[in-house]
């Protein structure tokens, strides 16, 4: 059985090798386990048949049983007609309209005859009607077997390809009809029977062919957890394995570097989160294994100084210490920062990037290899071959989904043990995601800001009250305050949107003739951009006009209003990071959001979600479910690819847990994967995993 379900697509009648190429090209769809594996998006009620008299416009797709009265054709220009059917079921009249192809599709049809017809109803004309219908024969109809009907997603190559939803739903009939054997099961028995689920093969014919709304959703819920189920018993075994395989340096000593800060250098009193935490890192670096730590925590809660803290632990032990920045300027900040807090300590700190080059550079190196550099901050080019460390011991990744895993990967390399490792990020994640994209990471959370910070005030205004926001900002610079205005930069249209930029830029210099402005995006060299930076963190222009760059790391605590313009295109998140840029100092800031009037709903939503709340938690919940989870890590994460076909991360939480539950509880029976009772389990996962590395262990 396992073979035919590894045929070849071109194999399954319907197919053939030139539609095979499609599916291949378009939805990755090579053997016939991968078609049976591509799930319907939706259903629609094939099982009831309803009265002209029932319907109304606002009605989805529904079925009516009657006849043909009689045609009429209306010309349409040159060569074209509009054919209507006059179709009755006895309650009332309704018009059959055909544009495309109308007289071949319509020259076997007769008046009188019974038909069952499918389609969309509208209101046109004072009539209901229905537009390029399905329509068969109601003698060769079995209503009784039409159940639910499925609906696939279809691109518009495959459509011009005759590859339509309908066309998937008979090529999967037939494939289904042609497997007359039970497919494999692939849960063990006491799973199965345990949580009431229904067999693989039951759940795979009765998602793509459910007679009612209960064997869909009963099928639904055994698929979805299976998926589940494997993505968290992968997650967890790696997380196990490296637990077992790998000792963490054990750092025992909170010494003289570490007291002297915290009694003589601390900026302000620590917050109970950020106590909390620390007392969590220090656990961890003292117990002997390696430490992989997720530090979640809104902008400006004091991650960095968490992160520093416990690099100093790793100092007081005799160790070297990294943190790695996603970009240039967050880098740079990331060393001011640490030299400011660090004061006239004498540890030597010192920056890696790109732009350190030549004696500088060479000076850097050097200090690394022989231990001297006892903090280093940095870019991808920690990662460099170049660069070996005398002994690092500890690895702060900020905003790690902006690196590849391989990349993080590496560092593990710069090490005669692997490092302990911090992971940070100011995108607050979703309990749910973290647990399946993080589940190998332990995880902390700053909830609380430090004392003295006010909530950003966050105001949603129309592209037509730009007169008065003008005026706003206005105000706000006359007190002495500095103002961001971001234009969006989305990367499929960069030649417009930066011309939307460069156009805009010279448009608010007009505006504002008595205020210095500076202006970056991606596109400028690292310099230029360094220097326009620079030049509105040191006060000298009061309006920064940027791009997304900005989005992570800066830090400028006299900067109080936030303008973020066409903010319909930026997701949540997004639009939290660029909040998190201001509110960094004692005066009341504002964000800005301003649109133009027509919005979606969804859009809508998702605005009002940020005037509403600065919690980023909820804010991210609400961007989970408003957009699914997408590939937040950049590279994905596990072994076995994070490409759900079912199962949905914002919906499905309560299954997440219950499949989190069911991995951890064989874990821990058989955690070196060797009873024989699991070996299904062990077996599937192997065949399931595109590469022999986890990368998702790697944090």
């Amino acid at each position: 059985m396992l073979d035919i379900l590894e045929q070849d697509i071109k194999y399954v009648p319907g197919v053939g090798p030139h539609r095979k190429e499609i599916l291949e090209r378009e939805l990755n769809i090579h053997t016939f386990g991968d078609l049976l594996e591509y799930y319907p998006y939706k259903y629609i009620d094939r099982s009831r048949i309803y009265t002209i008299s029932e319907l109304s416009g606002e009605m989805p797709y529904v079925q009516l049983k009657g006849h043909i009265l009689s045609f009429e054709e209306f010309e349409q220009g040159t060569r074209k007609k509009r054919i209507v059917a006059h179709f009755t079921d006895g309650t009332g009249i309704a018009d059959l309209v055909w544009f495309v192809r109308a007289q071949q599709l319509t020259k076997d049809l007769k008046v009188n005859t019974d038909y069952v017809v499918f389609g969309k109803p509208t209101i046109y004309g004072g009539r209901y009607q229905l537009a390029h219908p399905e329509i068969e024969k109601a003698s060769e109809v079995q209503l009784s077997e039409m159940g639910m009907q499925p609906h696939y997603n279809t691109t518009e190559k495959m459509k011009k390809m005759g590859l339509t939803s309908r066309t998937i739903e008979r090529i999967t009939k037939s494939l289904l009809e042609r497997i007359n054997t039970p497919l494999p099961e692939t849960l063990p028995p006491f799973i199965v029977n345990r949580l009431h689920l229904v067999s693989r093969d039951t759940a795979l014919r009765h998602v793509h062919y459910p007679k009612t709304a209960d064997e869909m959703s009963h099928a639904r819920q055994r698929l979805k957890f299976e998926e589940l189920f494997y993505v968290q018993l992968n997650t967890l075994r790696y997380a196990s394995d490296q637990r077992r395989k790998y000792r963490g340096y054990v750092f025992s000593r909170v010494g003289d570097i570490f007291n002297t800060f915290y009694r003589d250098h601390l900026p302000f009193p620590l917050t109970g989160a950020q106590k909390r935490v620390i007392r969590e890192i220090r656990a961890d670096m003292g117990s002997g294994r390696q430490m992989n730590r997720l530090l979640q925590g809104d902008v400006g809660s004091g991650k960095t100084l968490v992160a520093l803290m416990s690099m100093l632990i790793a100092l007081d032990n005799g160790y070297q210490a990294c943190i790695m920045a996603p970009t240039e300027i967050l880098a740079e900040q990331h060393l001011t920062t640490i030299r400011d807090f660090l004061g006239d300590m004498p540890i030597r700190v010192e920056l890696l990037t790109g732009i350190v080059k030549g004696k500088k550079r060479r000076e850097v190196l050097q200090g690394i290899a022989d231990g001297t550099v006892q903090i280093l901050v940095g870019t991808h080019a920690v990662i460099e071959d170049t660069v070996q460390f005398l002994r690092l011991g500890f690895v702060v990744v900020d905003e790690q989904h902006r690196f590849g895993v391989a990349q993080r990967a590496k560092l593990w390399s710069k090490s005669q043990n692997p490092p302990h490792v911090l992971v940070m990020t100011a995108t607050p994640i979703p309990r749910t995601l973290a647990m399946t994209i993080y589940g190998d990471l332990d995880v902390s959370v700053i909830d609380e800001l430090p004392p003295g910070r006010k909530p950003v005030v966050t105001l949603h205004k129309y592209d037509n009250q730009m007169t008065s926001l003008y005026q706003g900002i206005r105000q706000q610079i006359r007190q002495g305050r500095q103002v961001y205005i971001v234009f969006p930069l989305i990367k499929e249209s960069e030649k417009i949107d930066l011309k939307n930029l460069e156009d805009g830029f010279e448009a608010l210099r007009q505006a504002f003739p008595e205020f210095r402005m500076s202006k970056v995006h991606g596109k400028m060299k690292p310099a230029d951009k360094d220097e326009e930076m620079q030049r509105f963190v040191a006060g000298e222009t009061q309006i920064l006009v940027a791009t997304t760059v900005i989005e992570v790391g800066v830090n400028v605590p006299n900067a109080s209003v936030m303008v973020i313009l066409d903010a319909q295109r930026f997701g949540l998140s997004q639009l939290h990071q660029l909040r998190g840029r201001v509110g960094r100092g004692a005066d009341q800031s504002y964000c800005i959001l301003v649109s133009k009037y027509e919005l979606s709903n969804e859009t809508r939503r998702r605005l009002d979600i940020m005037c509403d709340t600065n919690d980023g938690f909820q804010i991210a919940e609400a961007d989970l479910k408003l957009r699914g989870p997408g590939d937040l890590e950049g590279t994905q994460q596990s072994g076995m690819a994070f490409d759900l076909k079912i199962a949905d991360i914002a919906r499905d939480g309560q299954l997440v847990q219950l499949a989190r539950d069911e991995a951890q509880r064989i874990i821990d029976d058989d955690p070196e994967c060797q009873k024989a009772e699991y070996q299904m389990l062990w077996n599937r996962l192997a065949a399931l995993r595109k590469t022999n590395i986890n990368w998702g262990a790697i944090s």
